[in-house]
């Protein structure tokens, strides 16, 4: 690691750690074991190596990252790396962000601390840039470990209850059900209004369970507080995702991922690696979107229902289309439609009561929509697209639950309109997406009708259809600077 000739006191790292009240040897002990945690077995501090690092030499990774998590959990709120004088890695092999120690535990308190800073620093912006995306190896690698079991039961247990009798949980079940029936309640809400609106409610809530879960609880309580933190914790990635928040929304979701384990939950699991493929889709990362598809399905294949099925297979034919894979895309696009006519909506959990026959034609829409982008711009692939977007948008036009996806699939059918050279057809519904987007605090939905403008402009800017729509879209949907 070099020596601290000719190198100044870091005073930023000195000031950190004289308002802790930590020795150096209680600091060196706390890195250790983090490292270890970590599965960063070759780290080995004393107090000595903290001397230099106060004295102004720089750790190599992971030492930073570790510094930055044990000085946020100490103050109770993000202390970036760069505040600490310390120099970090793009990006560690490990996997920076989304490379979390498997054990319940550690995801409790993970989650508590991760959820109380969103609430205190979110509103500023700090959080979201305090972070950093994963892609490639550094995430998928840790992700397949969801597949690994972490006891002979897959189970890691609460704290156990005291000594001298089994203490029933001081959850009732009343109240269990109340907080299930609330985490519906918040999915239904996001459907209907956008991530925008009540994205903080949810971390609140979440933040509430996660203090349930360090009391001491039978297995059967613990395991559904487990699966209630899981599905809110992806409905925070998901509300973060649909307003921008992209390395939020990423951190929030391996989380879920680690709840869910927790849980037992295979399908939930599989879920929440969906939704990390759907972004990784928005980021224009399909490989990985497909090996997180692949990871869901291999992990779930035994437990998951017929409608959760339908929804892998339909996200791998996104995967495919984005990779400009034809004969897989159409492979996989038959197999959703194949699946989906077992699926039982009423022996479905709630998480994917979202994915109807609307939402079936939308993913199934886009995936040909897709191909026709990768295939440059071909007609062949928009005219399969056209009439299954078109079944989309009939489904949500009569539905007033999921005014989103309504939004969503009048903005395909418009780039479909636009693939095909129809710059009136594409104009009038981005214009009806424009409306339903005033209800629906989405920048996902915005962004989407601003760059479909943006191309009819580029591609049709003298024909009148197109001039108005660009006038509406700069009064009502101004540009904003960007969140993620």
């Amino acid at each position: 690691m070099g020596g601290t000739a000719d190198k100044q006191p870091n005073a930023q790292l000195n000031s950190w750690f004289v308002r802790s009240g930590w020795s150096k040897g209680e600091l060196a002990r706390q890195v250790n074991r983090r490292a270890r945690q970590l599965g960063a077995h070759h780290v080995s501090t004393d107090t000595s190596r903290v001397r230099r690092w106060l004295d102004g030499e720089q750790p190599r990774e992971p030492i930073p990252r570790i510094l930055s998590e044990l000085f946020s959990e100490r103050f109770g709120c993000v202390v970036p790396v760069e505040d600490l004088g310390l120099r970090s890695a793009h990006q560690t092999p490990a996997g920076g962000d989304v490379d979390l120690p498997w054990a319940g535990p550690q995801t409790v308190e993970m989650i508590s601390e991760f959820s109380r800073s969103d609430l205190m620093l979110g509103r500023r912006g700090f959080l979201g840039t305090s972070l950093a995306l994963s892609a490639g190896p550094a995430l998928i690698e840790p992700m397949q470990r969801w597949l690994v079991p972490t006891s002979p039961a897959g189970f890691t247990a609460p704290p156990a209850a005291p000594r001298g009798g089994s203490r029933p949980s001081r959850l009732s079940e009343q109240e269990l059900q109340l907080l299930e029936s609330t985490t519906t309640m918040f999915r239904e809400w996001d459907n209907q209004c956008g991530g925008g609106l009540r994205r903080k409610a949810v971390v609140g809530q979440l933040h509430e369970v996660t203090d349930l879960l360090q009391e001491a609880h039978p297995e059967p309580v613990a395991r559904r507080l487990y699966r209630v933190t899981a599905d809110l914790a992806a409905l925070a990635g998901w509300m973060s995702y649909d307003v921008g928040l992209q390395p939020t929304a990423q951190k929030y979701l391996v989380l879920a991922l680690h709840a869910a384990k927790e849980a037992g939950d295979r399908p939930l699991g599989a879920f929440i690696l969906s939704s990390m493929s759907r972004q990784m889709i928005h980021l224009d990362r399909p490989d990985d979107a497909l090996e997180l598809i692949h990871l869901a399905q291999y992990g779930s294949r035994d437990t998951a229902s017929a409608t959760t099925q339908a929804m892998l297979h339909a996200l791998e034919a996104r995967a495919y289309a984005n990779m400009g894979q034809v004969n897989k895309c159409h492979r996989a696009v038959r197999a959703a439609e194949d699946t989906f006519t077992e699926s039982r909506p009423a022996e479905d959990p709630g998480w994917i009561s979202f994915f109807n026959e609307a939402e079936l034609h939308a993913e199934n829409a886009h995936s040909y929509r897709d191909l026709a982008y990768v295939a440059g711009r071909s007609p062949a692939y928009a005219s399969l697209a056209h009439p299954v977007m078109e079944k989309a948008v009939e489904g949500f036009s009569s539905d007033n639950i999921h005014q989103r996806a309504y939004a969503l699939n009048l903005v395909g059918l418009a780039t479909v309109h636009l693939l095909q050279r129809e710059p009136e057809q594409a104009a009038h519904f981005t214009e009806e997406a424009m409306t339903v987007a005033k209800r629906v605090r989405s920048e996902r939905v915005n962004t989407r009708i601003r760059k479909t403008t943006g191309t009819a402009v580029r591609d049709f800017g003298d024909v009148p259809a197109v001039v108005r729509l660009a006038e509406r879209l700069s009064v009502e949907l101004p540009e904003v600077a960007e969140t993620a």
